[in-house]
């Protein structure tokens, strides 16, 4: 059965796309739920307008995380941590902490959700990619120093 999604969803398509699926799971999931409706010829229409305008928004995100990347690799961010010997920390530095010092430090807000990384729990300069958009990744240096 073709349908039209009227809303993203994981492993089929984004809002606008024109998919094929099984009648049931259209008829008992998606369109009750309102994630997707029958392709009829009005619907298809509809759903290039769709299309078209969720492009344009994706553009705009990729150029404002482009910015925002470019902002991010000019610095080096520094957060202080209680240590003992050897420069292991007590505890570790998460995403959170990270996300929370960019904001301090730079005054951009990040969803610590795009920073990838295993908890950080020794002193010194690490590497953290953030992922801003689907297609721009940036590496940040982190600073961890001693309180």
């Amino acid at each position: 059965m073709k349908i039209v999604l009227r809303a993203d969803v994981a492993n089929l398509g984004n809002k606008g796309d024109l998919v094929e699926v099984a009648p049931g799971y259209a008829r008992n999931y998606l369109v009750p739920k309102g994630l997707a409706m029958a392709a009829t010829e009005g619907v298809m229409r509809q759903a290039e307008s769709m299309r078209r305008s969720r492009q344009v928004r994706d553009m705009r995100e990729k150029e404002g995380a482009e910015a925002v990347a470019r902002q991010l690799a000019a610095t080096r961010i520094q957060i202080t941590a209680r240590s003992g010997e050897g420069g292991r920390l007590f505890g570790s530095v998460t995403s959170t902490d990270i996300a929370e010092a960019i904001e301090a430090q730079t005054g951009i807000h990040l969803d610590r959700r795009k920073l990838h990384l295993e908890p950080i729990k020794t002193l010194g300069a690490h590497e953290i990619p953030i992922r801003l958009h689907s297609e721009v990744e940036v590496p940040v240096t982190i600073d961890v120093i001693s309180q």
